[in-house]
C-alpha cells in the first residue's frame, strides 16, 4: 500500500560565475573522457569520475546514457548502482544544464523528454544541452521497489483515517507490511537513497560530462538537492537556479505545518474564484464556502465514493486528487468542475483522475513510476521524525488549528517512517555553501507546496545568493509565471547576470 498521510504527495512533492564549457559530442554521440582538470576526484572515486559516457539515440531528439556511482560513498570499492541520464543537445551550445523536477522521486528523464520544450524559453534551450537524470532509487536508475501495482491499488482504496484511534492500529500494521516489502524487494539500496548521496552523484555527473563547474536548475525538492550539492562542493557551483525552495533548517513537523497553512490559503484563494464562477458547487462568502467544503470532506470520510470503474475512493485518495490542481492556479477551473461533479452528481471520476495523475497510475492500472515509493524512502532518510504517540497527537491538534480544511489529512505521517528498517542519516540544518558562485533562489509569494518563507530562508542561509520573487499563486515560477521571471532567470543562466537583489516580478 501507499503511505497513509496525504503528505506523501506534497513537495515534502528551483549573478555571475565562471564555468568551463562542456565537451561537445562527437559524431558517434560519445563524449571524450574528462580531462584531469575537470575530474579532481575525491580519493577512492577516481574510476567513477573518469568513466566515459556513451550517448545513444533513444528518441527523435533525445539521447540516453547510463553511468555508475557507488552504492555507499563510505565504501567506494563496494557495490555500484546505475544512474540513468538523458539529454537534449542544442547545436552550438557550449554548456550543460542539469535539471531536477522535484519530488523527491521526480524523474529528470521525464522532464527532459516531456516538459523542457514547454517550460524552458527558446533562448535557454538554444544556449544549453539540457541534461536529465533519475536520482538514485528513482525510475530508470537502480530503483526502489516495494509492492505490485495491484497491491498499490488495493492500498489506495482502504479507508484508513490516521487521526482516528480506532484506525491507527491497522495503519501501523499496514505500514510495517509496506516497509517490509520495500526492504525485501529493494535490498541494501534502501539505506542509501538519501539526498547527500544523490548530491554526490551529481558531482560524478559533472565530471563525466567534462565540466569544471555544474550548471543546474532545480525545482521544489530539487532545490534541497541543489543546495546540498552546493554545500558539499561550493567551488564546483556554476550557474545555479533553485526555484520553489525547501528550507533545509526546518524540522519535518515544521515543514508539514507550513505546507498545511500554504494549502489552506490556496484553498481560500480558489474558493474566492469558485464562488464567483458559474457551476461552483459552493456558495456565499469564502468562509461559508470553506465550511461547505469541510462538510463534504467529512461526508467522504464516513462514506467513501465509488468511481465508474468500480474503485473505492476514500478520503485520503480524494484529498490527494483535490490537492493536485492547487499546484497551478491555471488549473483552478478544472478543480471547480471536478468538485461540482463530485458534490452535485456523486461523480468522483475527475477527482480520481487527478489522484491517479499524482500517483502516475496509467489507464490500464499500471503505475508508470516508483515516485511514491522513492518519496517515502528518501524523506525517511533525510529528516528524523518523532513517532511518539503523544507528540503526533499534539502535532495533529496544531495542524487542525492552523489548517482546519486539510490539517487532519496531513497528520500522523511519522507513522510511515517509524516502520522503516533504516534510520535517518540526515538532519535539519542550515546550508551555507560558503565560497560558491552566486546562486539564484526563486520564490513564489503564494506557493502552497514550498511556501515563500522557505525561499527567503534559503536565500539568507546561502553565503552568496540572490532572491528573485514572483508575486503570484502556484508552485514554482520558471516556465509557468510571466515574462519577468523568464527574462531574469534566462539572463542569469545564459549571460551570467543575476537580477538585482530582491527583484519582484
Amino acid at each position: 500500500m501507499r503511505l497513509i498521510a496525504v503528505a506523501t504527495l506534497l513537495a515534502f512533492a528551483g549573478l555571475t560565475s565562471c564555468s568551463a564549457g562542456s565537451t561537445l559530442p562527437d559524431s558517434e554521440g560519445t563524449d571524450a573522457t574528462p580531462s584531469a582538470s575537470s575530474i579532481e576526484a575525491p580519493q577512492g572515486l577516481e574510476s567513477y569520475y573518469s568513466q566515459q559516457i556513451d550517448w545513444e539515440k533513444c528518441g527523435d531528439v533525445i539521447e540516453c546514457a547510463t553511468i555508475k556511482v557507488p552504492l555507499d560513498y563510505a565504501d567506494p570499492t563496494g557495490d555500484s548502482i546505475d544512474l540513468a541520464l538523458n539529454r537534449r543537445v542544442s547545436e552550438g551550445a557550449s554548456r550543460n544544464l542539469l535539471v531536477n523536477p522535484g519530488g523527491p522521486g521526480g524523474s529528470g528523464l521525464d522532464m527532459v523528454e516531456s516538459s523542457v520544450q514547454a517550460m524552458f524559453s527558446a533562448d535557454l534551450q538554444k544556449a544549453y544541452n539540457v541534461i536529465g537524470f533519475d536520482p538514485r532509487g528513482v525510475g530508470e536508475s537502480t530503483p526502489i521497489t516495494c509492492q505490485s501495482d495491484a497491491e498499490t491499488d488495493e492500498g489506495r482504496q482502504e479507508n484508513l483515517r490516521a487521526w482516528l484511534p480506532e484506525d491507527q492500529e491497522q495503519i501501523v500494521e499496514e505500514t510495517e507490511h509496506y516497509a517490509a516489502d520495500c526492504a525485501a524487494n529493494t535490498g541494501k539500496l534502501l539505506g542509501h537513497v538519501d539526498t547527500v548521496s544523490a548530491a554526490k552523484d551529481m558531482d560524478v555527473i559533472r565530471a563525466v560530462l567534462g565540466d569544471k563547474q555544474l550548471d543546474y536548475l532545480g525545482f521544489s525538492y530539487g532545490t534541497f538537492l541543489g543546495a546540498t550539492y552546493a554545500d558539499l562542493f561550493p567551488h564546483k557551483v556554476g550557474r545555479f537556479v533553485l526555484d520553489g525552495a525547501m528550507d533545509p533548517k526546518s524540522q519535518a513537523a515544521d515543514l508539514t505545518k507550513a505546507q498545511a497553512v500554504g494549502f489552506e490559503h490556496e484553498i481560500e484563494a480558489w474558493l474566492a474564484q469558485c464562488v464567483e464562477s458559474e457551476g461552483c458547487p459552493f456558495s456565499g462568502t469564502v468562509e461559508s464556502a470553506k465550511v461547505q467544503l469541510q462538510q463534504f470532506f467529512a461526508q467522504v470520510e464516513n462514506e467513501p465514493m465509488t468511481s465508474s470503474d468500480g474503485r473505492t475512493v476514500p478520503i485520503i485518495d480524494f484529498v490527494n486528487g483535490f490537492i493536485l490542481p492547487l499546484y497551478d492556479n491555471s488549473n483552478w477551473p478544472y478543480l471547480t468542475q471536478a468538485m461540482a461533479s463530485a458534490v452535485n452528481d456523486g461523480n468522483v471520476d475527475a477527482i480520481l483522475g487527478f489522484a491517479d495523475l499524482a500517483a502516475d497510475r496509467q489507464a490500464d492500472g499500471t503505475y508508470g513510476s516508483n515516485s511514491s515509493d522513492a518519496f517515502a524512502a528518501i524523506n525517511c532518510l533525510d529528516r528524523p521524525m518523532n513517532a511518539d504517540a503523544e507528540a503526533m497527537g499534539k502535532e495533529a491538534t496544531e495542524l487542525m488549528r492552523v489548517a482546519p480544511t486539510l490539517g487532519k489529512y496531513l497528520s500522523y505521517g511519522e507513522i510511515a517512517c517509524d516502520a522503516w528498517d533504516h534510520k535517518p542519516t540526515g538532519k535539519a540544518g542550515a546550508l551555507d555553501a560558503k565560497g560558491s558562485s552566486e546562486i539564484l533562489v526563486v520564490g513564489t509569494t503564494s506557493d502552497p507546496a514550498t511556501p515563500y518563507q522557505w525561499s527567503q530562508s534559503l536565500a539568507k542561509q546561502l553565503d552568496n545568493a540572490t532572491l528573485l520573487t514572483y508575486q503570484g499563486h502556484g508552485h514554482t515560477a520558471y516556465g509557468r509565471s510571466n515574462d519577468c521571471i523568464t527574462e531574469a532567470v534566462d539572463g542569469y543562466l545564459i549571460d551570467g547576470k543575476a537580477p538585482a537583489p530582491d527583484t519582484q516580478c
